[in-house]
């Protein structure tokens, strides 16, 4: 990795400090995956060389995701874990909103704690954001070498028509709409946040939508999906109903 770049000032050259990320895992029952993702996390970031935090925002899980989470900040000090629970389930965007609040980096990654995001592919995100400037860079399991590993059929079919659906209807610019593992420029992610109405899955769809509204760019970086090692699924009927009537929401205002 190169060094950082010097700026000239009264004479002096001083070194430009590097950028920090931060990394919110939002988390409800992953006391058997987050020791993994952190660990991989801490590797990566390491490997790397780039300044980060992972900030953990429990939503009162009954299986003691808080408690290994404490056990983690232990190992790894709490200037690169950080805790920030709260009592019950309040929804993805609020848990953004709270982790921001805490944040001190000046690029945020969001990403599922349940290892179907992994963290090998951080440096690549982080390189096409330089590369473009881009104000979000989002993976993408629709484009180049991305791809899906260990969904049935039937989840496929439901993220390939979803994907489908959205694009005819919302032309989006961006190639997967209901994915996760993304990477903001705090700013940009502070103000989508404010203007997001949706819930549940519709959630990351309408960040993305909401950003092409407000011009900013977005850059794309193939990843392999994979389905959760531990734990259960949390897409059921009444998420697919949701998604539809959010869907038709935001064809209908943007």
């Amino acid at each position: 990795m190169t060094s950082p770049a010097s700026a000239s000032h009264g004479g002096t050259a001083v070194a430009a400090p590097w950028p920090k990320y931060t990394v919110l895992l939002p988390t409800y029952n992953e006391r058997e995956n987050l020791p993994l993702i952190v660990w991989l996390l801490v590797k990566y970031f390491g490997e790397s060389g780039y300044d980060y935090e992972i900030i953990v925002i429990d939503d009162g899980s009954p299986d003691g995701t808080l408690e290994v989470a404490e056990q983690l900040q232990k190992i790894y000090g709490e200037d690169k874990i950080l805790l920030r629970p709260r009592a019950k389930k309040l929804g993805l965007g609020t848990a953004y909103i709270h982790g921001i609040k805490h944040a001190t980096g000046s690029f945020i990654f969001i990403m599922d704690a349940d290892l179907s995001h992994h963290p090998k592919f951080i440096p690549e995100f982080i390189e096409k954001q330089k590369e473009g400037d881009y104000d979000l860079v989002s993976g993408t399991r629709y484009q180049g070498d991305g791809g899906v590993y260990g969904w049935d059929l039937r989840r496929k079919l439901i993220s390939r028509g979803a994907n489908f659906v959205t694009q005819v209807l919302l032309r989006p610019g961006a190639s997967d709409l209901t994915g996760s593992f993304r990477l903001y420029k705090r700013k940009v992610l502070e103000g989508l946040i404010e203007r997001c109405v949706s819930k549940g899955y519709v959630f990351q769809m309408e960040m993305i939508i909401r950003a092409r509204q407000l011009d900013y760019s977005i850059g794309e970086v193939p990843i392999s999906f994979v389905d959760r090692v531990y734990g259960e699924s949390k897409l059921g009927g009444n998420e697919i109903v949701s998604f539809l009537k959010g869907l038709l929401t935001l064809f209908a205002t943007t």
